[in-house]
């Protein structure tokens, strides 16, 4: 399957690979419903993170910010027990 190689340059596959892993992160039901504060910190801190190495911009890690304090706030109010 070569057709797809390189079509990335490193630094989009390092974005890709850090975004990739931050909504999985998002994703994460059982830590979401086991302890929500965790859940919360390492969204935060994988967001952190991409900003501290420049791999998104300001935009970018605001709005990873805003949709993690938002999945914090759905999983304190139970939004997975529904």
């Amino acid at each position: 399957m070569n057709a797809f190689k390189d079509l990335l340059t490193p630094v989009q596959e390092m974005k890709l690979r850090a975004l990739d892993a931050w909504h999985r992160a998002l994703e994460n039901r059982q830590l979401r419903m086991d302890c929500p504060d965790a859940y919360h910190d390492e969204l935060l801190r994988q967001s952190d993170e991409m900003d501290r190495l420049g791999i998104v911009s300001w935009t970018e890690w605001r709005d990873l910010r805003i949709e993690a304090d938002q999945a914090y706030l759905r999983a304190v109010a139970g939004g997975d027990y529904h």
